[in-house]
């Protein structure tokens, strides 16, 4: 015990005194390590005293409630709404004996009810919530330790433990990589659960533990891992491993560790199998830190109901102090008016959001079954009826309005240019240059082989390796020439591309099973290859060189094969062989958004040469490489024609060259404090000057199908797109123009490259002499004009048709979302289809996710998920019109519903000397709002106003649903005053009608008002359904057979009277027909404008 004791204090105070950074950090963090701080935890468990941690439990927990919280968050969610909270106080008050009204499930079970499904619906989502989350805690895992593997439930995973991770095994918690079973220690893992890209990612084991023999010897091993305190970003991790196995006295090994030594929670280890060191848990892991809670978000339409509710309790008030006021205020005038107000709750009907909120599921189910947008999601049912009020729809343009499908169409070389049709001429040059170096007399291709020839073309492997070797020792002499001939530059520039990449090879080696590796690439027949990459750009261009002959065929952590299968002669393509050329792999600098390029060393087994390649875009390449007259302006006429950029630059080192650079990189590297910019300054310092200029390709992204259409459409319809994009100003005005973004007749104004608020000022002067332009900004004017003239710009920017935003960055996308949202009021809808467009998606008024190459986390964050943009068009001029003018329709007949039984009742108070008297009580007021009424008027949302070929072939009847006509004080007022005359005439008929028999009035009064209803409901009906004519017919029966089960409401001999039928006939033709005549006058002489197109 006290020689382990000496052990460890020997080795922090090595490593202490190595790395003084490190002695900081850790005499601040050791003291009090847990949740949220920065840890340094003993690589081996038994050295770990894990009863003193004070880190999150390794739980996943995305429930909502529990079961102290679940009834009083319930409620408050629900009671914040006017609606429930008024019927709350309503139902209340009826406890109260002076204030009790008739039955008091008459007031209370609507409440109770509506209360009840709510719960009910938030206990199941709660519960389906846990349950997801117990399955993925009790997932079970192997954890390591001295006396063996032990399985073990994810929640009792602890920071310190070593976990056995197996192939498609999901990751249960952050983790140091320290072992695979790849010899090499890489391994992949799949991160679509974390950041929705698709594409595997290559992660790397710790070298002095995967040079172990086996799992055991970690127990032998001494040493502690540091972690930097755990924060969001899943592409960045500063950690630190020493390990010390020599003698007490031995300085510990201290290697660096960086996110490709990592395996985040929520990934899955997609090859072999993996023993991962935890160093978070919990709520401290990446996935749990990047689980934020979108906004709810509330639609306009249930805004302007809720107002419209405030304005029908102001209605109700109202009508309770006139009838207080004319009983002259008698002593208990304030107990009467609160009866009142009780009698007349029904003008703010508890139906009304029951109504809508079915209505939504309707319509969200009407979408999701389109066959004209297959595969369409509803991700959130609440705001359908926003499709139908969109006024600005901004949108990515890589893989939204692209393809996300890339081909490489050009490359440029200076004096020389290839296309896609030009092909062949560069595998003619590849070829010569090869042969001229003595590859193709050293070597000459097997003819195409019979059954026999085949076998003797396997046993000769051995001979064909030994001329790759020789042809490629060839080859490397032709480096040297400082004046090369075009052949030899052609290949220099396809031999770069071939290299400087992340692309790993994925050839099916079924039939070559038996060989050895050497057989295979050696003996290679030519055949398609598959690639795996984090960019389609590079599989694009890795693509283009195995089509002009050399192919990446096999790809390391360690090195790269490239075959040269230019060598074979086209009459003999599929069946010859071809020689190889083997790199070693001495350092990759990745692609980052910050420094825009990827690098990579690389030496040639076979001439020794160390050879540093470059590629990036054109604004910082063309700092690092050599002075030129032709870049800038083939970069241009590139963007022009659409095509994504790269230029591509070599330079070679020196062994002396080399080895100094190493030095400092390898300094860099364990830096705990400003590691990445130390790293970066290296590769400047040491490496990126006077590179020397290969040449630029262009990789054409293809527009998706029917987007021009699409666009046009939404111009037309009055929407206003915006297109946001991270693309350069030159691309990003390509795809503008090639898309019918901009009108044929449009000016394009270009802003960039302000730096100044003076700049800014100038040019939104001149925008604003421009007139309806086409605006094109890039991110960095963006930025000025959003901090110094924000009200100017969006003024100015809101009134264009079209607006493209380029370089953006998430945030910025989601400033912009914001500041059209704040400053114009309306309505925004985003599209976007990769991790960096969720920020902008969840800003939106309303998101729509496309399910594209860059993964499915805008899906899965948007409101809406579509695989095309061309569904934009349906989903909003055919899904949202009916959204929105259905729940329009539906939420004004249920008030007018609410409003005429209540005008009804102050007829009757009236008459009966202002008494507050119920009309209607018991089963009859509850079975008015639901077996009577409620099936025909939901009925209502399957109504439509035009044709689905008529919606889409006028785009321009969208531009009238975004006015909110169907909704509005206009239209609220009028079905007031329909109420009021209506109930009036209802009430006051039957009255006169009847005297003599006035003890049959509430009988009387009830079945014109039933009947009543249904007939409006028939009169506002524009396109019949099979359904509606079943719910009429359906709810009159159910009326009807209610006379003879309801005794104590109804007298069935008074019904059937003749007298009572010609007479109710009379009180519900005069309540009805005047309306019916009018509407019918208003539609011949003022017809609205879908009527003339149909």
């Amino acid at each position: 015990m006290t020689a382990q004791s000496d052990l460890d204090t020997s080795h922090s105070l090595a490593v202490n005194t190595m790395y003084p950074e490190r002695e900081a950090i850790n005499t601040g963090k050791r003291k009090k390590q847990g949740r949220g701080s920065a840890r340094t935890e003993p690589l081996n468990p038994l050295d770990n005293n894990f009863k003193k941690q004070r880190y999150p439990a390794n739980v996943v927990s995305n429930n909502k409630y529990n079961i102290i919280t679940f009834l009083p968050l319930v409620l408050f969610e629900q009671f914040k709404f006017f609606f429930n909270l008024y019927f709350l106080l309503v139902a209340l008050s009826q406890f109260v004996p002076q204030l009790r009204i008739g039955f008091l499930f008459t007031y209370v079970g609507p409440l109770v009810f509506v209360l009840a499904v709510t719960m009910m619906k938030e206990w199941h989502d709660d519960h389906a919530r846990k349950k997801r989350d117990n399955e993925a805690n009790s997932q079970r895992y192997t954890r390591l330790t001295v006396d063996g593997p032990e399985v073990i439930p994810s929640k009792k995973i602890r920071v310190g433990d070593l976990i056995l991770i197996e192939k498609n095994q999901r990751v249960p918690a952050d983790m140091v990589l320290l072992r695979t079973t790849e010899s090499s220690g890489a391994c992949f893992v799949r991160t679509d659960q974390l950041d929705g890209e698709t594409d595997w990612k290559l992660r790397i084991a710790v070298a002095p533990t995967q040079k172990l023999s086996d799992n055991g010897e970690l127990f032998r091993l001494h040493g502690e891992v540091y972690a930097d305190a755990p924060h969001k970003d899943i592409y960045d991790f500063v950690g630190t491993l020493s390990v010390s196995q020599g003698p007490l006295d031995t300085l510990p090994v201290t290697v660096p560790l960086a996110v490709e030594n990592t395996m985040w929670a929520n990934t899955t280890l997609a090859s072999g199998s993996a023993v991962g060191f935890v160093v978070y848990t919990g709520s401290d892991t990446r996935a749990a830190m990047n689980t934020g809670h979108a906004k709810t978000k509330v639609g306009i339409l249930d805004a302007e109901v809720n107002r419209l509710s405030k304005i029908l309790f102001v209605v109700t008030l109202a009508l309770s102090l006139a009838m207080v006021a004319l009983d002259g205020f008698k002593a208990v005038w304030h107990i009467t008016l609160f009866r009142f107000l009780i009698l007349f709750s029904s003008i703010i009907p508890i139906s009304l959001r029951v109504n809508l909120d079915m209505g939504k599921s309707f319509y969200s189910l009407g979408i999701e079954r389109d066959g004209e947008i297959p595969g369409s999601v509803v991700r959130n049912s609440m705001i359908p009826e926003e499709l139908g009020r969109i006024e600005y729809c901004l949108t990515d343009k890589t893989g939204t309005l692209t393809r996300n499908e890339m081909e490489m169409r050009r490359i440029h070389m200076g004096m020389m240019a290839y296309t896609i049709e030009t092909s062949d001429e560069v595998v003619r040059h590849v070829r010569s240059h090869l042969r001229d170096k003595g590859i193709g007399e050293a070597d000459e291709p097997v003819s195409a082989p019979s059954t026999a020839t085949a076998a003797a073309t396997l046993a000769s492997a051995s001979t064909v390796a030994a001329s790759a070797s020789k042809a490629s020792a060839l080859l490397a002499k032709g480096h040297g020439k400082a004046r090369r001939d075009m052949p030899q530059r052609v290949f220099d520039m396809v031999e770069s591309l071939a290299l400087c990449h992340n692309v790993t090879p994925a050839e099916d080696n079924d039939g070559a099973a038996g060989q050895t590796y050497d057989e295979q690439m050696s003996v290679s027949v030519s055949r398609p290859m598959a690639y795996q990459a984090s960019s389609p750009d590079e599989v694009a261009i890795v693509k283009w060189t195995e089509r002009v002959g050399v192919v990446l065929a096999e790809r390391t952590l360690s090195t790269i094969t490239l075959r040269l299968d230019a060598l074979i002669p086209d009459s003999q393509a599929g069946y010859g062989t071809a020689p190889t050329l083997v790199y070693d792999i001495l350092h990759v600098f990745p692609f980052t958004s910050e420094s825009k390029r990827m690098g990579i060393i690389v030496r040639s087994r076979m001439a020794g040469e160390i050879l540093f390649i470059q590629k990036g875009a054109d604004a910082v390449m063309s700092r690092i490489v050599q002075y030129n007259d032709w870049l800038d302006e083939e970069c241009g006429n590139m963007a022009r024609d659409g095509l994504r950029t790269l230029v591509v630059g070599r330079k070679r080192l020196s062994s002396d060259a080399y080895a100094r650079f190493d030095e400092a990189y390898q300094r860099a590297k364990v830096a705990v404090v400003g590691r990445a910019e130390a790293m970066q300054r290296v590769v400047e310092d040491y490496l990126e000057s006077d590179l020397e200029l290969l040449g630029l390709t262009g990789v054409e992204d293809r527009l998706q199908d029917n987007v021009r259409a699409t666009l046009e459409l939404l111009g037309n319809a009055g929407v206003k797109v915006w297109m946001l994009t991270g693309d350069k100003v030159e691309t990003a005005t390509c795809v503008a123009v090639s898309a019918k973004l901009v009108r044929r007749d449009q000016l394009i104004h270009v802003i960039s490259g302000l730096k100044a608020a003076h700049e800014v000022t100038d040019a939104l002067e001149t925008l604003r002499t421009l007139g309806d332009c086409c605006l094109i900004i890039d991110g960095d004017s963006l930025h000025v004009a959003m901090d110094f003239f924000r009200d100017e710009f969006v003024q100015l920017a809101s009134t264009l048709s079209a607006v493209v935003c380029c370089r953006c960055s998430p945030t910025q996308k989601a400033d912009v979302v914001r500041l059209i949202q704040k400053f114009t009021g309306k309505r925004v809808l985003a599209v976007g289809d990769g991790g960096n467009d969720v920020s902008m998606i969840q800003a939106a008024d309303v998101g729509v996710g496309l399910v594209g190459k860059e993964g499915k986390q805008a899906s899965l964050a948007a409101d809406f998920s579509v695989n095309q943009f061309s569904y934009l068009g349906r989903l909003l001029l055919w899904h949202g019109r009916n959204s929105y003018k259905r729940s329009a329709k539906l939420a004004q007949f249920v008030i007018h519903r609410g409003l005429i039984i209540s005008i009804m009742q102050v007829v009757f108070s009236a008459l009966f000397y202002f008494a507050p008297i119920a009309l209607f009580q018991g089963l009859l007021l509850v079975g008015y709002t639901t077996v009577y009424t409620m099936a025909p008027v939901f009925s209502l949302v399957l109504d439509r106003d035009v044709t689905e070929d008529i919606a889409m072939l006028y785009p321009e009847l969208y531009a009238e649903l975004t006015k909110g006509r169907s909704l509005s004080y206009k239209t609220f007022f009028t079905w007031l005053l329909i109420s009021i005359y209506q109930g009036g005439a209802l009430m006051m008929i039957a009255v006169w009608l009847f005297d003599t028999e006035f003890i049959h009035v509430v009988s009387i009064a009830f079945t014109g008002l039933v009947l009543n209803e249904l007939l409006m409901v028939a009169l506002e009906i524009r396109t019949w359904h099979r359904w509606m004519i079943w719910s009429i017919l359906g709810s009159l029966a159910i009326y009807i057979a209610s006379i003879w089960v309801l005794p104590a409401y109804f007298d069935v001999s008074f019904i059937v009277s003749g007298a009572f039928i010609w007479k109710t006939v009379v009180i519900t033709a005069v309540s009805s027909v005047p309306l019916y005549i009018i509407k019918l006058l208003r539609r011949i002489y003022a017809p609205p404008s879908y009527a003339k197109l149909t």
